[in-house]
């Protein structure tokens, strides 16, 4: 998609919208979705007040712009039911209807690393032919988004990517040594230390990641996305033959 065409984000303020927003900026006109939470907007950008959970309110946001990436969730890997359906389910919904309705082109969707997150937890590497097995209502969720996104693209010409994103720790937060480390004191978590290093994904790969999958003429697509770390959990061959994704940053620079 051209330079300058205007994006819906939502989720803007999370740690995913905030480095997105913050290297592109300036190459989209960027409208942020908020309910809750009081957004900054940066230079050019645009704050428009919607809630995810009603139809009608997000396709006022959606109109007059031509592509959406869509960030927003309870992402928290053990939120409750109904969390999930209001915000993960019953919103995704109504971004893709809200997107056939007022004619936008192209749906970027954060889906996640634990739509397969039991494949994660037994397999030493997870490519785009493993077995979907969600570890969570959460991941459902997730499986759930792409499916819906797999309708409306084959159904109502609707271009959909979705990202099966690793670990992004958002803005502010460099270095995955100082962050994944301490998450392992006193805590039983899902994946290993090992494998959260193997799934980082570093904030301006992050980025570079929504912009190509922005870019991209894809009809439809689901891609792994982390940076180009030497242990990997996820093969991302496709994304960087598909999107043209070119990772940077590599988890093993800040491992000692």
């Amino acid at each position: 998609m051209p330079k300058g065409i205007r994006v819906l984000v939502t989720g803007a303020s999370g740690r995913i919208g905030i480095p997105f927003r913050e290297a592109y900026s300036n190459y989209y006109s960027l409208r942020l979705m908020s309910h809750k939470k009081t957004l900054e907007a940066l230079p050019g950008e645009e704050v428009i007040s919607a809630d995810i959970a009603d139809l009608n309110s997000v396709t006022e946001a959606m109109n007059g712009v031509e592509a959406v990436v869509h960030l927003a969730a309870d992402s928290k890997s053990n939120a409750p039911w109904d969390f999930i359906l209001n915000l993960n389910i019953i919103g995704t919904y109504n971004v893709f209807e809200a997107a056939r309705k007022v004619g936008v082109k192209k749906v970027v969707y954060a889906s996640s690393n634990h739509a397969c997150g039991l494949s994660v937890k037994e397999l030493d590497l997870v490519g785009p032919d493993a077995p979907i097995r969600p570890d969570s209502l959460y991941g459902v969720s997730k499986v759930f988004g792409e499916a819906l996104g797999r309708y409306y693209s084959d159904n109502f010409n609707l271009s959909v990517i979705c990202l099966r994103i690793g670990y992004c720790l958002g803005p502010g937060r460099e270095d995955p040594s100082s962050y994944i480390k301490p998450l392992f004191l006193g805590k039983r978590l899902i994946y290993t230390k090992e494998k959260l290093f193997a799934m980082w994904i570093s904030n301006r790969d992050m980025a570079q990641l929504i912009h190509k999958s922005l870019e991209s003429d894809l009809k439809f697509g689901i891609f792994y996305g982390i940076s180009d770390n030497v242990h990997k959990i996820f093969d991302i061959s496709e994304t960087i033959e598909k999107l043209g994704y070119r990772p940077q940053d590599r988890v093993e620079y800040y491992l000692k």
